[in-house]
């Protein structure tokens, strides 16, 4: 009997207690963690730079779950991919910036990883001698505002960013007083130096965020009346 219970936690019996994860280091299982405790069991997401509708993704998981949101991606293949895979989502085929544009340059590197609107990324990419730039295209851009006021009631309950050099920029020009994610996960590493974005971190900080989980490559952020209102025990 002893031996019968004590299968179920060994690696041979039948797994039981595991959560798969799609994203890069965990970020999603955390994220889900995180926002079951502040009472948001079916979460909303806008996922900015999304990449692939499965692979490397922070908002997947929760797709699965059978939640729904916003997914941007503006690598052609890519946007058509997820389109196709993830056809509960409202996928746009579109940058993100500080602002809305008719259109901006938009590199896509080999690896697609590491696509960007940013030329000082590009250009650090490519003289690293690790990388290459495989094309040019012109690609529409939008604000962050513009796309949480056309799709959303209200904030997303997840803001997943991943832009490779404008996440800075995405953030501050997002209107705080307006737009609250509960939950903000977002790169704060370098490439290339693989050095802490110390600005992203103090940005989100005095905006009235607190870093909840940080894996290095991503930190997620939880907004403080949230976490002050979490389910407690």
């Amino acid at each position: 009997m002893r031996f019968a219970r004590l299968k179920r936690y060994l690696p041979w019996g039948k797994p039981r207690f595991y959560r798969r994860s799609y994203a890069q280091s965990g970020e999603d299982v955390i994220l889900d963690y995180l926002l079951n405790w502040i009472g948001v069991a079916k979460p909303s997401y806008l996922d900015i730079g999304a990449h692939h509708p499965k692979h490397l993704s922070n908002t997947f998981f929760f797709y699965q779950k059978g939640c729904h949101g916003v997914v941007v991606e503006p690598d052609p293949i890519l946007y058509a991919l997820i389109k196709k895979v993830r056809n509960r989502d409202i996928c746009l085929h579109c940058g993100v910036g500080g602002e809305d544009q008719e259109d901006a340059e938009f590199y896509v590197m080999n690896p697609q990883t590491l696509n960007t609107f940013s030329r000082k990324e590009m250009e650090e990419f490519v003289a690293s001698g690790k990388y290459s730039l495989q094309e040019t295209l012109r690609i529409p851009m939008l604000s962050v505002n513009t796309i949480i006021e056309r799709y959303f009631d209200s904030a997303p309950d997840i803001l997943s960013l991943d832009v490779e050099g404008l996440d800075w920029q995405i953030l501050q020009s997002l209107d705080f007083t307006r737009f609250r994610p509960r939950t903000v996960c977002v790169e704060t590493v370098t490439h290339i130096q693989q050095t802490k974005i110390q600005e992203i971190l103090d940005w989100m900080c005095d905006r009235g965020y607190t870093v909840y989980a940080d894996t290095f490559i991503n930190t997620i952020f939880v907004e403080r009346q949230a976490w002050a209102g979490r389910r407690r025990g």
